[in-house]
């Protein structure tokens, strides 16, 4: 029988040992089994008690040490501008150990304050007793806050400007910073943050005036921490790029490739040219080409370019600015594919049967010239035969085999059965003072869908050749919605006459048959609506967890690198896969391997982010367009109800409003969390998604975004207005055979009224 080890035994074991100190760790290593067990953790036990040991989960480490994996938070540097931490965590008596933060060259850029996940390195002879390497950032202590600043005897208050928070902030006279009354500024959090009274905090930047047209946008920027300003050495870098010459690339400047982009498009990362198939095995087929530029031949690993762009993940878009991924010299000038000028290309070739299918691709390192920057409207009105003096000299070789290629793309498209929604996009339309002049619903062309399927094409070869050739890459992953979200749906389409069937492995095509029920209707939005709503959100992953939106098996994200780190990422992938960088060290770097689980998950939070910005802008945008037209009646649909109220979605804008319950008729309204109704106390009234109503707007405010609705109608029929008379019980339920013989009759008697 193994004897049972001594107490220092063991401690000496778990110093030397630090990664492996679970009890199944150190039974192993002293080879004690069975019943021996329990006296082993008896003596762990009395280690515990003594304080020797801490306990951590299911491991022991001494309690005198750190963890060789801790969270620490970065202090502001010393007098020699080092900088160091302090462990988030400590339980000895013995003071606090000092660790010397030490970042590689291609880490990120921390601040103080700053919690970050480390890697601690024991030190001896020096004046720290660790040496901390990053492993990822975990976020920052304070909070930071924009609101109003409102002016008081002492100090003043910070008001929100967020639509769902109430909480204001106190600022002491000396935390100002000269803010004056009404003005918009960032502040940050100081100390903890109190259980009662307001939380305090410091004015750190001034944003100006609130109402200012500018400030819109700049409101959600600073709101949502997104970086907007490039810091000097990244400008340095950026404006040191030399254009990239020829070598090493083939040439691809006889290609009839142009760029289709919006109208307004300040960069061009992409464009497309296609001709019949020369072979003859392949009758009737089509080859395509897709170009995109070379970002990565610029934005090397590690560099400062490279840690900006990571930073910020992707590029978000305003309608009165872009805050980019990259600095303008490359998103707007080097890495842009404009007419007439040579441009490095990563570009793939892809051949096409006559049913649409991609029978074969390969991938190529080039240089190529761009014949024409058409916007969407030019390339349809060339597609329709009303071509303008750009695209008239493009027509026979350029614009008719693109949409040759297009229609077997929709063949294949059609057998696939993606997710078809239809969901217009708002066009937010600005006078050059940055005022909203109107709000209008873009129009989708046949050239739209074009580009699309082009790039979905071009991703899914992206994917396959990575995956072929074996190298680490990031996919576009999405999952399958959850079942309680399908029964939300299913909910909201029996409601409104429709069916999806139940008990079946879900498939977007039958999605897609519920969608052809719902065209044409009246609820063809609020279906396209709720099965947006019923999907899980896409986000990038190191493993390939298939798209069940694009009813593919495989895809990635490799056709938009100047706004996009997640396709800056492919492409050193397909450097590294073909050998094209050599020497140059553009392709994939071991730290971008190492790194690549972090990746997905920040630049998967930062596209969240941008789209949370986005909307709220938008949203802000809509209210200050409305705000002159308080007191005027909309037609719209509800599209949502909860407890305090129902949400209204306006016809004309698309603008989102909400009723507030209480400001519902003359009776009390119980929500039916089950019905997703509001249901009167007195006259059994409901109110559910997808019914046509009439409000009127009561108030819009620009600073939040909000909009408050007063109902006037229900499917045509007036609602008395005022306070509720009492707080009744809601009308009882019907069984649930009888509620469906019920709604299927009114439903008929509805129809027959048409």
């Amino acid at each position: 029988m193994t004897p049972m080890p001594t107490r220092q035994q063991i401690l000496e074991w778990i110093a030397d040992n630090p990664d492996a100190t679970a009890k199944r760790d150190i039974a192993k290593a002293f080879d004690i089994k069975g019943s021996a067990r329990i006296e082993l953790k008896r003596l762990l036990k009395e280690l515990e008690d003594g304080g020797l040991l801490e306990r951590r989960r299911r491991s022991y480490r001494d309690a005198e040490k750190l963890p060789p994996v801790t969270v620490v938070e970065i202090l502001p540097p010393d007098a020699q501008g080092d900088l160091f931490a302090r462990p988030l965590e400590w339980q000895g008596t013995a003071p606090m150990p000092r660790i010397l933060f030490s970042p590689l060259k291609a880490d990120p850029a921390v601040a103080p304050g700053e919690r970050v996940l480390v890697r601690l390195i024991p030190t001896e002879g020096e004046d720290h007793q660790y040496q901390a390497r990053l492993m990822r950032r975990i976020g920052t202590v304070t909070h930071r806050v924009v609101g109003i600043f409102r002016k008081e005897t002492e100090g003043g208050r910070i008001m929100p400007i967020d639509k769902g928070q109430d909480r204001e902030w106190r600022v002491r006279a000396d935390a100002t910073q000269g803010a004056q009354d009404g003005e918009l500024v960032e502040a940050e959090q100081l100390g903890s943050r109190a259980r009662i009274g307001l939380p305090q905090a410091r004015i750190i930047e001034r944003l100006g005036d609130p109402s200012a047209p500018r400030a819109v946008s700049l409101i959600a920027i600073h709101q949502h921490g997104i970086p907007d300003d490039f810091p000097d050495a990244v400008m340095a870098e950026a404006d040191a790029q030399q254009p990239a010459t020829m070598a090493g690339r083939e040439d691809l400047r006889t290609l009839p490739l142009v760029t289709i982009d919006p109208a307004d498009a300040r960069d061009h990362d992409d464009a497309v040219a296609a001709m019949p198939d020369d072979d003859p095995r392949n009758p009737d087929g089509m080859v395509i080409w897709v170009a995109i530029a070379d970002v990565a031949a610029y934005v090397r690993p590690g560099s400062a370019l490279d840690r900006e762009a990571r930073l910020r993940g992707n590029s978000t878009y305003f309608p009165d600015r872009v805050v980019p991924m990259l600095p303008d010299v490359l998103s707007g000038d080097l890495c842009s594919l404009h007419q007439g000028v040579d441009r490095p290309v990563i570009a793939v070739r892809m051949r096409l049967d006559a049913q649409g299918d991609k029978i074969g691709h390969d991938f190529h390192r080039g240089m190529m010239n761009s014949l024409a920057s058409l916007s969407y409207e030019q390339a349809q009105a060339a597609a329709d035969g009303s071509p303008d003096a750009d695209a008239a000299p493009l027509i026979d070789d350029v614009i008719r085999p693109l949409f040759a290629a297009y229609e077997l793309l929709k063949k294949a498209r059609a057998r696939r059965q993606p997710l078809e929604l239809d969901l217009p996009e708002r066009k937010i339309e600005l006078t050059p003072d940055g005022r909203v002049k109107s709000v209008a619903f873009r129009e989708r062309f046949d050239a739209h869908r074009l580009i699309e399927e082009f790039m979905v094409l071009a991703n899914v070869a992206a994917a396959e050749e990575l995956t072929r050739l074996r190298r680490p890459l990031l996919f576009r992953v999405h999952e399958e919605p959850s079942p309680e979200k399908l029964n939300a749906l299913r909910d909201v389409a029996e409601a409104s006459g429709f069916s999806l069937a139940k008990g079946q492995v879900l498939q977007t095509s039958q999605l897609n048959r519920l969608l052809a029920q719902a065209q044409d209707t009246d609820f063809d939005e609020l279906i396209n609506v709720s099965t947006l709503r019923s999907m899980t959100q896409a986000y990038y992953h190191a493993e390939n967890l298939g798209h069940f939106g694009l009813a593919l098996k495989s895809y990635a994200h490799f056709t938009s690198p100047i706004r996009r780190y997640s396709d800056l990422i492919v492409h050193r992938a397909l450097i590294s896969g073909h050998g094209w960088g050599g020497k140059k060290g553009d392709g994939l770097s071991a730290h971008d391997i190492e790194t690549l689980e972090d990746t997905a998950v920040h630049i998967s939070e930062t596209e969240r982010r941008s789209m949370a910005a986005e909307r709220d802008t938008t949203d802000r945008y809509l209210a200050a367009f409305l705000a002159d037209r308080v007191g005027s009646e909309f037609a719209g649909r509800v599209s949502g109800v909860q407890r305090f109220g129902a949400f209204v979605k306006l016809d004309e804008t698309g603008a989102d409003g909400l009723i507030p319950i209480r400001d519902i008729g003359q009776e009390y309204f119980h929500f039916d969390r089950d019905a997703q109704t509001l249901v009167g106390a007195d006259t059994g009234l409901e109110i559910g998604i997808g019914q046509r109503v009439l409000v009127r707007l009561a108030e819009a405010v620009p600073t939040t975004g909000g909009l408050m609705l007063q109902l006037l109608e229900v499917e045509g029929k007036s609602i008395a207005r005022g306070p509720s008379q009492r707080r009744g019980k809601p009308p009882r339920r019907r069984d649930a055979q009888s509620a469906k013989a019920g709604e299927a009759k009114a439903r008929k008697l509805r129809r027959i009224r048409k």
